[in-house]
């Protein structure tokens, strides 16, 4: 159990592949992008490692940063998605009858990469404020 948890948590080809579903972006798309074949893209998935420079391109093509891909997982999304659900009833039935029913009028993935774009330009411009001084 250890070992997979630590291998799912290092595995940067599954933690591309998973950011580019979450912004809508096929295999070859990246490619086109990155100037490779499709079947590249989905060997470089299946891989554990990545080189640096490749990932920073793959980051910027994806509009994240390197960072935040060898950071990412799929648990801080699930829980960033259940949080944003909240019933104020107190009625147990009601609440399982709403939860059941619940659909949010925004695309709440759209809405995290969006909160997550716009933290990361204010790192970026936190930083550009550093160099200059």
């Amino acid at each position: 159990m250890e070992t997979s948890e630590k291998t799912s948590k290092m595995h940067l080809g599954r933690k591309i592949s998973r950011i580019r579903e979450l912004r809508g972006m096929k295999q070859e798309e990246l490619a086109i992008a990155l100037g490779i074949s499709q079947q590249a893209i989905s060997k470089l998935e299946q891989n554990e490692q990545v080189e640096d420079t490749t990932l920073e391109k793959i980051a910027e093509v994806l509009g994240v940063s390197s960072e935040a891909i060898k950071g990412y997982s799929d648990e801080a999304v699930f829980n960033i998605i259940s949080n944003t659900f909240h019933n104020t009833s107190s009625d147990s039935s009601t609440l399982i009858a709403s939860s059941l029913n619940y659909q949010p009028s925004f695309n709440t993935i759209e809405k995290i990469v969006e909160l997550y774009e716009r933290l990361l330009a204010s790192e970026r411009e936190k930083l550009d404020l550093l160099k200059t001084k």
